[in-house]
């Protein structure tokens, strides 16, 4: 039997209307034939539900093995200036002037900032751009001395960092405010 006789419905089991022509199914086979459909869809459906909820485990495993292995490429990258960070705090002060130390956490700096900037991270430190509260955090304001600086950076009091573009940790800055008279042009006391 070819597929196309498969799809065609069967009259078997039917038995014709009285005077329509009609076939209609005896209601005990009918009632079968619905049972056995809705076991067919039953299962179907508990699969469907079953490889769903395998999928989603997966996935989710799948998100944590990739987080935890970029969490520890980012740590392994760090771990030489970490190296050296810690030979520099060991070192005896007495046997060492400030300029070498100081030469050692410069240096120690630049190597982090070398494998942070590999990672994708950068800083929010810049004074002078217009305040942004998705990058900065207000912690005070001050007055500007002109209006065109109304409402931007005037310090940075804490730098932030942003990785790839998504914001890690928001610059806490001081926010310059224009508060001059506007009908006369002076400072208000």
């Amino acid at each position: 039997m070819d597929d196309k006789e498969k799809e065609r419905p069967t009259t078997e089991g039917l038995e014709p209307t009285q005077g329509s022509g009609a076939l209609i199914e005896p209601s005990e086979e009918a009632v079968a034939r619905l049972e056995r459909e809705v076991a067919d869809l039953k299962d179907k459906y508990l699969r469907l539900a079953a490889e769903y909820d395998n999928f989603r485990k997966r996935a989710v495993k799948e998100r944590t093995e990739a987080w935890e292995k970029a969490q520890g490429d980012l740590v392994l990258r760090l771990v030489d200036a970490l190296d050296d960070l810690a030979r520099f705090a060991h070192v005896d002060p007495a046997q060492t002037d400030a300029k070498t130390i100081h030469d050692g956490v410069d240096l120690v700096e630049r190597k982090l900032w070398k494998e942070l900037e590999a990672a994708g991270v950068t800083r929010v430190d810049q004074s002078g751009v217009p305040f942004d509260p998705n990058l900065h955090e207000a912690v005070t304001t001050q007055p500007a001395d002109d209006r065109a600086k109304d409402h931007t950076v005037g310090a940075v009091l804490q730098p932030g960092y942003r990785m790839r573009g998504a914001l890690i940790r928001p610059a806490r800055v001081v926010v310059l405010q224009w508060t001059a008279d506007e009908g006369r042009g002076k400072r208000e006391a």
